[in-house]
């Protein structure tokens, strides 16, 4: 039985249409990725699930069994709130219940009252608060967060003096604790350092918990999802698999969306030409075949479904100016403190021309201080840095400071270049999906990502050769991400990125520095390399095993690679197998609709049974892919 059903859901705020006709269901053990352009309603949909919301239109249906939990995206509202009494509003019904008991123990030992309602009253809630868990709550609030790696210290701190890394992390124990079967995760690895987030990976997929996550993190959506639902265009689409399995099915059924839409319209057009031609005839009997086709015609318009257009996207280069020298970066001994309390020291590294170096390291670490430091935005207490010949550098801020709130975009745009044409600025803005009168919002009103699309417009621009940038994914939502990864691999300029985006780090580097308080480690390689070699991630070796045993594993491992192989092969031909099918249903449903056939029973039987037959072997076709890419992927 479903967990949750949702039926031609709609939701609109005036006459903002976000989705209408929504259909899906989620079963036990799905692991659904939801991704869509920011604004789509993702965030949206959540809210009606949880009943924040009430739709616009259609219905949710919930399991009876089934307990919702909920990890938002903008967390903590009470900032004065500490840590600890933040975690513990997860049990605000059994506070409620032991506030409620002392006040009936007050009155019992006062003799206040009706005696009888008053012990009457006691036991019940004594039993309801024993058997829902209010003797141990208090322990289980403390023992999630010392998991999740706070001590009593800071578990007493406000709110306001945590990282948004630990913040998120109180989101994660109220969800650990709140008994939830069904998880609600809006990005929840925004503000996470790498270990957190490898963290957080491993608890989904061992809890056993359907959940449904929020996420432009595309390595984090391919670990931990087994589905996708794609919100665009005011509609959902669900597809098979996890990020990288959805790409190629989108693309497809685009494909062939398209295709079925190209042949209805030839259709279409090569009935019309009969209908002019027989009017021009202007007998009886041609007035009769020129209705007939009419009707036809009128029926394939009805059911005409046209391919939904993409949504727009950012679309832009980064170009360089000139080259700069080899060597572009020398940094010697470099440390740095705060208040008297050193962050870090002996920083050390070498980055020469064309290079794409990433820094990775905890929250808290002094990733970004860095940044700043080898931009002479903090003074370092020692050490050397010397930038090469010819270096001009263009940085990305995450905080997105230096830009004036009063500002329209348009002003910061002309401002910083001046030299530029109100067409030339108008048309580099609507390359970042600024258009019309977008370009004259004030930058205070932006969201983020909006914010984040104007620095990245000013880092076209700027022509450097040199890019710093401080997570620069963060923000944007993935159809942006993806053209931002884009503009960075065709770049041939020297890029030193600190980023948490291991999507893209697998995508762009060729060096990872990892900053440590006494220094920087040196890896060569993308994430993934990283991984193999970094040790608190290394798989510990094996002990030495007996030849008999390292012969067995070796043929083991001989047949499991060539299980894979046969299964890539195999996927490969069902692919195409399966293409050709869909398009099969795609005619057949057409010649349904068709006069010749529609005014015909027997026709209408056989091509009906030839759509079942066709959709039945479908049905095992995609069963057997699912299969297969499970066998190639493990």
């Amino acid at each position: 039985m479903a967990i949750i059903t949702v039926s031609g859901l709609m939701m609109d705020f005036g006459e903002n249409l976000l989705f209408d006709n929504m259909n899906f269901e989620v079963q036990n053990g799905d692991r659904i990725g939801l991704i869509g352009v920011n604004g789509c309603g993702k965030t949206t949909l959540f809210k009606l699930l949880t009943g924040e919301y009430t739709a616009s239109g259609g219905s949710i249906i919930i399991n009876k069994n089934t307990v919702v939990g909920y990890m938002e995206q903008h967390v903590c509202r009470n900032l004065e709130r500490s840590a600890y009494d933040e975690v513990m509003t997860v049990f605000d019904e059994l506070t409620d219940m032991e506030n409620e008991l002392d006040m009936l123990n007050a009155k019992i030992n006062s003799k206040s009252g009706n005696l009888d309602e008053l012990v009457e009253r006691q036991a019940f809630l004594h039993d309801e608060f024993t058997r829902k868990g209010g003797l141990t709550c208090r322990a289980r609030a403390r023992s999630a967060l010392l998991g999740l790696g706070f001590d009593d210290n800071q578990m007493a701190l406000p709110i306001s003096s945590l990282s948004g890394g630990q913040r998120a992390k109180l989101q994660l124990a109220k969800l650990l604790l709140c008994g939830a079967n069904f998880l609600l995760l809006d990005e929840p690895t925004n503000h996470l350092d790498t270990h957190a987030v490898e963290w957080l990976e491993e608890y989904l997929i061992n809890s056993g918990c359907a959940y449904i996550v929020i996420s432009h993190d595309r390595y984090f959506l391919d670990k931990t999802t087994n589905r996708t639902f794609e919100l665009e265009n005011k509609k959902m689409t669900a597809y098979k698999g996890n990020y990288s399995a959805y790409l190629p099915q989108k693309a497809e059924h685009q494909l062939s969306m398209q295709r079925v839409y190209d042949n209805t319209m030839k259709e279409i057009q090569r009935l019309e030409g009969i209908v002019e031609q027989q009017h021009r005839w202007n007998r009886e009997k041609n007035i009769k075949t020129a209705e007939s086709k009419q009707k036809v015609i009128d029926r394939l318009k009805n059911n005409l479904e046209k391919p939904d257009s993409a949504p727009s996207a950012i679309n832009f280069n980064l170009g360089i100016k000139e080259q700069s020298g080899e060597d572009v970066l020398d940094v010697s001994n470099l440390s740095l403190c705060f208040d008297g309390l050193p962050l870090f020291e002996n920083v050390s590294m070498e980055i020469h021309r064309g290079e794409r170096i990433f820094i990775l390291g905890p929250n808290g670490c002094g990733k970004t201080s860095l940044l700043k430091t080898l931009l002479g935005k903090y003074q370092a207490n020692s050490g050397r840095i010397r930038f090469g010949e010819g270096v001009k550098i263009g940085y990305y801020d995450q905080i997105q400071q230096g830009m004036d709130s009063e500002k329209t975009v348009f002003e910061e745009l002309s401002d910083k270049y001046p030299s530029m044409t109100n067409t030339e600025i108008r048309s580099t803005l609507a390359r970042f999906l600024f258009k019309n009168d977008d370009v004259f919002k004030t930058l205070s009103t932006l969201s983020g990502g909006e914010r984040a699309r104007v620095l990245l417009s000013e880092l076209m621009l700027s022509g450097s050769n040199f890019l710093l940038l401080d997570e620069p994914t963060n923000h944007l939502d993935i159809n942006s991400c993806e053209a931002l990864q884009e503009a960075l691999k065709d770049y041939e300029g020297t890029l030193l990125i600190v980023s948490h985006d291991r999507y893209l780090i697998n995508s762009l580097a060729d060096k990872i520095f990892y900053l440590t308080p006494n220094g920087i480690e040196k890896f060569e390689g993308n994430y993934d390399d990283f991984l193999s070699k970094f040790e608190p991630f290394k798989q510990p070796e094996k002990s030495a095993e007996p030849r008999q045993e390292k012969q067995t594993e070796y043929k083991n491992k001989k047949e499991r690679d060539a299980l894979r192989r046969k299964a890539r092969a195999r996927l490969v031909k069902l692919e195409t197998e399966i293409a050709e099918k869909e398009d099969l249903l795609s005619m057949l449903n057409e010649q349904l609709n068709s006069p010749e056939i529609s005014s015909n029973y027997e026709k209408i039987l056989d091509t009906t049974n030839k759509i079942n037959e066709t959709q039945s072997l479908l049905d095992s076709m995609y069963s057997e892919w699912e299969q297969l890419s499970e066998t190639a992927d493990n």
